[in-house]
Formats: structure tokens, C-alpha cells, sequence
């Protein structure tokens, strides 16, 4: 097993570890109960499903990023709750509704992600500019379908128990985000399609001579990480049983910090998606523990920039001559 990925694991772990100390240094044992790890549980979904879709694209290399996954995720959520109440009414069906919802958000997220792959992958745009536009364009067209206001959906018991009452003590928006996570980091380790995405992050040039299909590999990337923001913007719709253009506006900081985090280089050509879990674990415990302590939510945006600071500085910073991807 590769050291420097043993390292960030026990890195991430520490942290975990250290900001459940702290948490009980300051704020005592009601950190630690059960409803709060529920709620935390029920919160880190949203996050982690957004990062792993920015891990896709900075591992593809070439300064791939993904700025445009919360607006994504918003406009699924907008788009199935404009059209679903023509198909199946949430009163009369409410089951029937909650899975043409998910369908719904998820073509949605499906066509929005291929946008996006067709931009960098076939117009060969920088990721950060087309994304960037991306972003600007899903949340204008939400706000332009909504009028800008929030969208309620009401109360639909089997979307809210998913979103809200956990299954033996664990919330369905947790254990749903764990099952995707572990499907993409068996694709990202046995699959072709990982083996090459890896290779085209790391040596674009080997990858390209080695009949590696880059623009298609990009599309399909980018494709991926876009269902990723709409399963985010299904469970954004679930638990807060309303939908909003701009919920969750600093997540495109935090994303990108997770990421960083987790030891995914913007550089491209490797990452870890259990190392993503971890990071964003520890960042909605660090969350939490500020709304405990009353801090401001603009001290806490600050100390996300800070952090993603000084991490994007230690990636720079190379203590070993040699690395291996793994995913």
C-alpha cells in the first residue's frame, strides 16, 4: 500500500479524531449524542456527493474542476418540482412521486453533466471557465423557472422519511452516499475507465499515444459528476422538503477544500474517495461544532478560505520522490 496515501488516511482520521476532542473540550457531551451524529449524518451527503464529483474532475487532469455541481444540484431539485406535479400527484401517490422526482432530478443532472463534458471534453474549454459559465447559466435558468423564491414541497411522507428518519439509527441520505462512494472507488480501482482517467490526469501525453479516448473520457467524466450534484439535489429536496436556487452557495468553496484536503491534487492523475469521505466528515463536524459555539457563519466561510489556502500551499510541497495512483 502506498505510503503517502497511509499518510493522508491517518492524517484525515487524526483530524476527525482531534475536532471530537475539541468538541468536548468546548461544548461538552452534547456534541456527541446521537440526534447531532444523526444530523451531522443527514448534512454530509450533500457535501460529500458534490466533492466526489470535484475529485472526478481534478483527477482527469489538465486543471479539471467542477464549479458548477451546487447550481446543478439546485436546478434538478427546481426542474422535478416544476414538472412531476403534471405526471403524479404527491397527495394521491406519494411513492410514485418521490421516485419520478428522483428520476426526474437525476435526467436533469444527466444533461447538465453532459454540458459540461461536451464544453471540456469536445470544445476543449478550461474546465474552470466553462464550469464557471456552466454555473452561471443552471442557476439563471432556476432562478428565471422559480422567480427567484423558494419552492415548498410540502409534506410527502416516504421523500421526508428519507430524508429525515433514519433506518436502525442511520440516516438514508448517509448510507446512500457511502454505497455511491464505494461504487466509484471500486470503478475508479478495477475498471478500465478509472485506470485511464488516472493516466490521462497524470500524462496526458501517454495517455493520448496510448489510444486513450481523452475527449470522450472528459465527457463521461464530467457526465458523472454531474448525476453526482443531482443525487446531492435529491437529497437537498428530501431533507429540507423545499427547493432554492442559491441553498448552499459557499459549497462550491467547501467542495473544492474537501478535495484538496482528501490529498487530490489540482495537478490531476490520482486520489483516494475514502480519503474524500473522511475530509468531508471532518469538515461537517468543524461545521457543527462553530453553530455549537455560536461562531459566525462569515468567520466560518473565512476559515475555509484560510484552510483551503494553506493546503493548496502543502500540495506543492513534495516529500517523496515517488507516488502511486490509487483510488
Amino acid at each position: 500500500m502506498d505510503r503517502q496515501f497511509d499518510g493522508q488516511l491517518g492524517f484525515l482520521a487524526s483530524v476527525n479524531v482531534l475536532i471530537l476532542v475539541a468538541a468536548l473540550m468546548f461544548v461538552g457531551g452534547s456534541f456527541i449524542n446521537l440526534f447531532n451524529f444523526q444530523s451531522m449524518g443527514a448534512q454530509v451527503p450533500e457535501l460529500g456527493l458534490l466533492s466526489l464529483g470535484v475529485m472526478l474532475a481534478m483527477i482527469s487532469g489538465n486543471g479539471g474542476i467542477d464549479l458548477s455541481g451546487i447550481a446543478l444540484a439546485n436546478l434538478s431539485g427546481v426542474v422535478a418540482v416544476l414538472l412531476v406535479p403534471f405526471v403524479v400527484s404527491p397527495e394521491a401517490a406519494p411513492s410514485a412521486y418521490t421516485f419520478s422526482f428522483a428520476l426526474v432530478a437525476l435526467s436533469t443532472g444527466l444533461v447538465g453533466g453532459m454540458v459540461n463534458g461536451v464544453l471540456v471534453g469536445y470544445a476543449g474549454l478550461t474546465p474552470i471557465i466553462a464550469t464557471l459559465g456552466t454555473q452561471l447559466l443552471f442557476t439563471g435558468i432556476a432562478v428565471g423557472l422559480t422567480g427567484g423564491s423558494a419552492r415548498t414541497l410540502g409534506y410527502i411522507v416516504p421523500m421526508d422519511d428519507f430524508g429525515n428518519m433514519p433506518f436502525w439509527g442511520i440516516p438514508l441520505p448517509f448510507a446512500l452516499f457511502v454505497a455511491v462512494a464505494a461504487i466509484i472507488a471500486v470503478v475508479l480501482r478495477f475498471s478500465s475507465f478509472g485506470k485511464r482517467l488516472f493516466l490521462l490526469g497524470s500524462n496526458p501525453t501517454a495517455a493520448f499515444f496510448a489510444g486513450i479516448p481523452v475527449r470522450r473520457m472528459l465527457f463521461h467524466t464530467y457526465t458523472l459528476a454531474g448525476v453526482l450534484a443531482s443525487i446531492a439535489g435529491f437529497i437537498i429536496a428530501a431533507r429540507t422538503s423545499s427547493v432554492k436556487w442559491d441553498y448552499g452557495t459557499s459549497y462550491v468553496l467547501v467542495a473544492i477544500l474537501v478535495v484538496v484536503m482528501a490529498g487530490v491534487r489540482p495537478a490531476g492523475g490520482y486520489g483516494r474517495v475514502i480519503c474524500v469521505v473522511l475530509s468531508a466528515i471532518a469538515l461537517q463536524m468543524l461545521s457543527s461544532l462553530f453553530n455549537f459555539m455560536n461562531i459566525s457563519n462569515f468567520f466560518r466561510d473565512c476559515a475555509w478560505g484560510v484552510l483551503l489556502l494553506l493546503f493548496l500551499a502543502s500540495a506543492r510541497i513534495d516529500l517523496t520522490p515517488y507516488r502511486r495512483v490509487r483510488s
